[in-house]
């Protein structure tokens, strides 16, 4: 009698999906439009957030099994940064929907070309260092995943940060995992500095880097508990994908469908349903999300230090501290100032300070109905 194949292990049915989108407003005026964070050096590598992405996910899953969705204005840019990615692993978004669209797309496609395909969500923008210690929570998570669970990863914090949210974990799930792998009860939003605090100090909650690891199956079944019409419209655009009825369908289909978050269709469902857990990572990981993150990558939390950003950026400091981002040839010159956040471009000049580098979002929301559209 002939002997069935052993299955596949569970990390070779994993894609790796990198949604690529938003523009990051607390970045503008330098992340703009035409011209979004993921795009963008904002470490001083000579790699843009993007291409560090692909990098510190090509160790888990390759090329073949590594997918990135994108607007459709962007695309030329994402192929372009990313040479080893397959034309049929790249999916275009003709307008954006939000996280739980473009995730979702994803996993309808990829459970079309394996049933038992399982998924790995991974942001395009975020900056991650300790790769291997990235690497083996992923490998975790995906073993739960395989169990069925939605798996999350989630960061220790090292300061009452306000600008995250946050995962109250429960009970450790040995039965996944010897160690690192809790129950999550709960997503909790951005906190204030208060509540921040009492996360830190009593312990079990978790910063959210976004991560969703699930079979692509069960992922859209938790989403169609919630949102059936999403999901239904998505598996019929996934269907026509690679036809030649798929850009009719999409076209059809993609401007009715929601603008969601997948925390609100997936996450938080599956965290009051018992069905999530979170791998409690130990590398060390930012979003990015605005210029007070990237002076403190730049000077690895040095608060003291001033950092510069930019090729050929021209700064002349004396006792200040903050960043300056350049794209001019202009000289900057900086007399005790602290924590002063200055962005140099060809059309605008941004000044403001690292405690209110949040805000730069508001001037953008305000330009957005004054005219000012034309610089964003």
């Amino acid at each position: 009698m002939t002997e069935s194949p052993a299955p596949t292990p569970a990390i070779e049915r994993l894609t790796c999906v990198i949604p690529a989108g938003g523009v990051g407003s607390r970045l503008w005026p330098l992340s703009r439009a035409n011209a979004p964070k993921f795009l963008l050096d904002l470490t001083g590598s000579g790699d843009s957030l993007l291409r560090a992405t692909w990098d510190r996910l090509a160790p888990i899953a390759p090329a073949e099994r590594t997918m990135v969705v994108t607007g459709i204005s962007h695309r030329d840019s994402v192929a372009e940064q990313l040479p080893e990615l397959l034309p049929a692993n790249l999916v275009t978004e003709s307008e954006p929907k939000d996280s739980s669209a473009a995730i979702g797309l994803a996993a309808a496609i990829l459970e079309l070309r394996d049933p038992d395909a399982i998924l790995g969500s991974f942001a395009a923008d975020h900056v991650i260092r300790g790769e291997v210690l990235f690497q083996r929570a992923v490998m975790t998570a995906v073993q739960a995943a395989d169990q069925g669970y939605i798996a999350t990863i989630g960061i220790h914090p090292s300061h009452p940060a306000t600008g995250f949210g946050y995962i109250s974990c429960g009970d450790a799930r040995r039965d996944l995992a010897p160690f690192d792998v809790y129950d999550v009860t709960e997503f909790v939003e951005k906190p204030d500095a208060a509540q921040a605090e009492g996360y830190l100090k009593n312990g079990g909650y978790l910063w959210n880097a976004g991560m969703f690891i699930a079979r692509a199956s069960v992922l859209l079944e938790q989403m169609a508990l919630h949102q059936p019409s999403l999901v239904a419209s998505l598996r019929e655009i996934a269907a026509a994908w690679d036809t030649e009825r798929g850009a009719e369908v999409r076209e059809r289909l993609w401007p009715t469908l929601p603008k969601i978050a997948i925390d609100y269709t997936v996450a938080e469902p599956a965290a009051a349903a018992g069905k999530m857990v979170c791998v409690a990572a130990h590398f060390d990981w930012d979003d990015v999300g605005d210029f007070a993150s990237v002076a403190n990558l730049l000077t690895r939390g040095r608060g003291s230090d001033l950092a510069v950003l930019g090729d050929g950026a021209q700064v002349l400091s004396d006792a200040s501290s903050g960043i300056v981002v350049s794209e001019s040839n202009r000289l900057v010159a900086l007399v005790g100032v602290e924590d002063v956040v200055v962005v140099d471009t060809a059309d605008v000049l941004l000044v403001t300070s690292k405690s209110r580098a949040q805000d730069v979002k508001n001037l953008v929301n305000r330009m957005k109905v004054t005219g000012g559209g034309h610089l964003l």
